[in-house]
């Protein structure tokens, strides 16, 4: 049974995002967990909204829609929800009747206002304040809203929606009616003796390194809406350069039964409202938030005698200074998956980094190219693979019973998806294809008879790399260096990479399946597990390495070298590796401290010796033979994890190269956003696009701010309109429209057998692992190595992307910890803190009353 969502949640909420809160609601979420002061609320949901428009939904978009608004009230259990709200607010608020000029400030004399605390009651629309679309100022905002105003004031807010206004800038943007939904946001309100806007960046010149602050009399109402000129400061270097004292002739005031504007007095209207100091203040609140959501930032604050609050932030919109589109979804219509290696790349990617994918896609899966057509693309900066490839190919040589291995890799294609399949006949495909397949075969054979000696040598190889890559002086040198010895080093490791991930064929698969044929799921999921029995499993080794350096087994020296540069964003140079991290180690103790990976393990080798035994007994004669098949299974799989690991270690010595190149070039950290051939070009003297880092700088930071897209994507995908759907998805896109609702049930793969009931704790990334306590159940959208530390403490453990072989799955069944992987929803439809049941074995997850 799903949990119903939410009506009303608290400030901070962790699930206050766009789709529950609205843009405003989700900010102001996002603020207040930060730490940053926000006026004390809570949020009134979408869901709550749908609840009060659901009789009379099919009825809006006529001219009458506001009235319907007033013509409804409240259901009852909902309103008695806001209510309870609104009493757990703090005290009564006293309210500022008169005021007087002291020292250049002003000081406050109240007395409390009859009817108790007042509430500024917000509109937070769903599609509002986003990057290119802003819908500020579209819905309404009501101030000193008492107790008994307060239901009126939330159906205004909820009516604002269907304001001609609001509906017109809609229809001008192309965003669909029943697109949008509203939340309301409900928050203490500030007596403010003084008001404002401030940019974290000039709002007319588009400079970064200015702070614009703007500042009257009163609530910021007036400065909102624009009824007075306000004194304007810049801030520049860590001080003020300049402040404009304005004629502020009007301000507004609160007064008994809400607010109004009255003329400011003439002693106040010339005088500065903001000292010096005040203004830096604001200008590094300012930063702070800029700093959080990575984009510059237009944000509404209000000061109180000496406090400064923080009433809303938005990013600026329409700021000077363009941005490029990083978009390969419109190459042709194809069926994009960040399945797999996507999981491994979760971010969005810097130039730099997607050159140097590209790098890696060219030499460890050239099998999987068709030439003419495109393998990989880079869509809104994150990494997509063309599932279409596979799925034609497959077809195209009389594979189509193979899909199902395709499955297991890459994830689920959700029943009665039509995939499109490349434009091209079966005999082009097997033309084009068979040739290079050849090659790559003959390839994979040497490779894989060097691949124990490559293993041997690669770390102390790779660590010279790096060492020599930061020692070099000319930039010259640098790019010789890279075309001598980094990228050669490099190629060997992908191409190890693909001998040892195509060893064996499709072992891999036909192993598994052909075990859970004969003795079931769960025991087949036992008996494959123990692959650190004959070598250490490389995505286990973090886990078991933090265990051997609490016990005094291992160095921190030893530790940091054998797993400093695994990570959750490896592949993203601009990152720094764990390793490089003078506090990780320590981190990392910390928070395994509360589990021991070697109990879950003991306890996982007696079930596998019972599925053993119990396999003897239903097949005698075939044990031997299933044991030595198995264990070859394990071996190819720590020989996959074992190049990829060295693989990623050298994508730390490319970090090492970039970074020697920043510093030689004298483009710092700008240096990631160039490619790695326009690096190069300007080592060896030539012209690169250096005035173009600012543009792809801005256009990192758009793509950065948004959700994590879907897992599939079928055609031309725009992430900014997809982002302001409230009913967007994390598992499909199909630009073809008509596809399926996301299913209420939660089910994947089964990645791990077992039956756990718990509390689930979402996390939106591991740098949230310290919220997961030790029982709790792990809910996420996808993991990597960097999440491995975090699972002995998982009661089990499910994600929205995933398959039997994605990391998840391989570290919950070494572990025995249940999982259920590739569910495509469960982000979705579990809540932080829903008490759920998982059965690994079924792959079902279960929310509970």
């Amino acid at each position: 049974m799903t949990a119903s969502p939410p009506m009303v949640l608290p400030l901070g909420d962790a699930g206050a995002d766009l789709p529950t809160a609205g843009g405003k609601g989700a900010s102001l979420a996002r603020l207040s967990r930060a730490g940053l002061p926000v006026p004390a609320g809570f949020h009134i949901t979408t869901a709550a909204y749908r609840e009060f428009v659901a009789p009379f939904r099919d009825r809006l978009g006529g001219l009458d829609s506001q009235e319907l608004f007033a013509a409804h009230e409240i259901p009852a259990a909902l309103a008695a929800e806001i209510r309870a709200a609104f009493d757990a607010l703090g005290a009564d608020t006293p309210v500022a009747v008169d005021t007087a000029v002291a020292g250049g400030k002003t000081s406050a004399v109240g007395k409390a206002v009859a009817g108790g605390k007042a509430v500024a009651v917000r509109s937070s629309a769903t599609a509002e304040d986003l990057p290119e679309m802003s819908f500020a100022g579209q819905q309404d905002t009501y101030l000193d809203v008492r107790a008994d105003g307060l239901l009126d004031a939330v159906r205004r807010c909820w009516a604002s929606l269907w304001n001609p206004r609001a509906v017109a800038y809609r229809e001008h943007n192309g965003v669909p009616h029943d697109d949008v939904a509203l939340a309301v946001v409900v928050q203490e309100l500030v007596d403010a003796d003084a008001a404002g806007i401030l940019f974290t960046a000039d709002p007319v010149t588009g400079a970064r390194g200015e702070t614009v602050v703007n500042a009257a009399w009163g609530l910021g109402e007036a400065v909102v809406g624009g009824l007075v000129t306000p004194d304007s400061a810049v801030v520049a270097g860590g001080g003020v350069r300049s402040y404009t004292v304005a004629d502020k002739a009007v301000m507004t005031v609160r007064a008994a039964g809400g607010t109004r504007e009255e003329e400011v007095p003439a002693g106040r209207r010339h005088a500065r409202v903001l000292a010096d100091d005040e203004v830096v203040r604001l200008a590094v609140l300012g930063q702070a938030i800029q700093k959080l959501y990575g984009v510059p930032m237009d944000v509404e604050w209000a000061r109180r005698g000496a406090d400064l609050f923080v009433l809303q932030a938005r990013p600026i919109t329409g700021l000077p200074g363009e941005t490029e589109e990083w978009n390969d979804s419109g190459v042709g219509e194809y069926l994009w998956t960040s399945g797999n290696l996507g999981e491994a790349i979760p971010d969005v990617m810097t130039p730099v980094t997607w050159s140097l994918v590209r790098l890696f896609i060219r030499e460890a899966m050239s099998a999987a190219n068709v030439p003419g057509f495109q393998l990989v693309g880079n869509i809104g900066g994150r990494f997509y693979l063309n599932l279409s490839m596979a799925v034609s190919a497959a077809k195209a040589f009389g594979m189509s019973s193979r899909l199902g291995a395709i499955e297991q890799v890459f994830g689920k294609i959700p029943p009665g998806l039509d995939v499109p399949l490349l434009p091209a006949g079966r005999w082009q495909l097997i033309k084009a294809m068979a040739p290079a397949a050849i090659r790559v075969r003959r390839r994979v054979n040497a490779n894989v008879e060097l691949l124990p000696g490559f293993l041997a040598t690669a770390r102390r190889r790779c660590e010279a790399l790096r060492s020599r890559a930061g020692q070099i002086e000319e930039p010259a040198a640098l790019a010789a260096f890279w075309d001598a010895e980094l990228l050669p080093y490099v190629v060997l490791t992908c191409q190890m990479l693909e001998a040892a991930g195509r060893q064996g064929g499709a072992a891999l698969v036909m192993t598994r399946d052909r075990l859970r044929t004969m003795v079931g799921e769960s025991d087949a999921e036992a008996m494959l597990t123990g692959a650190n029995t004959g070598g250490e499993l490389a995505s286990m080794g973090p886990v078991i390495g933090l265990g051997k350096l609490a016990r005094g087994e291992i160095g921190r020296d030893e530790y940091a070298a054998l797993y400093g540069h695994r990570g959750a964003h490896e592949f993203e140079v601009s990152i720094p590796r764990p390793g490089e991290d003078p506090g990780w180690i320590d981190k990392q103790l910390a928070e395994t401290a509360t589990a021991d990976a070697r109990d879950l393990l003991a306890r996982q080798e007696e079930a596998r010796a019972a599925a053993w035994a119990r396999f003897d007994r239903r097949h005698p004669g075939k044990g031997a033979a299933m044991r030595e098949r198995v264990a070859r299974w394990k071996a190819i799989v720590r020989d996959r994890e074992d190049a990829r690991s060295e693989n990623m270690r050298a994508f730390w010595a490319m970090r090492a190269f970039v970074l020697r190149a920043g510093e030689l070039t004298g483009l710092g950290s700008d240096v990631f956003y160039l490619s790695v051939e326009e690096i190069l070009t300007l080592l060896r003297g030539g012209v690169a696009p250096v005035d173009r880092i600012p543009v792809r700088q801005a256009t990192y930071r758009k793509y950065a701010s948004l959700p994590i897209y879907p897992m599939l994507i079928v055609g031309r995908f725009d992430p900014v309109r997809w982002a302001a759907s409230p009913d967007r998805r994390a598992d499909l896109y199909d630009a073809r429209g008509g596809q399926a609702p996301v299913g209420e049930a939660v089910t994947g793969f089964p990645g791990a057998p077992g039956v756990v009931e718990g509390v689930a704790r979402v996390l939106s990334g591991p740098e949230e692992g310290e919220r997961l306590a030790a029982g709790e159940i792990l809910v996420t959208t996808l993991t990597n190595i960097g999440w491995t530390p975090m699972f002995p403490r998982a009661a089990a453990v499910v994600t929205d992307m995933g398959a039997p072989l994605s990391h998840a799955s391989i570290v919950a069944r070494e572990l025995g910890i249940p999982a259920v992987v590739g569910t495509g929803n469960a982000t979705m439809r579990i809540h932080d803190g829903d008490r759920i049941r998982v059965d690994g074995e079924r792959g079902t997850v279960e929310v509970l009353n």
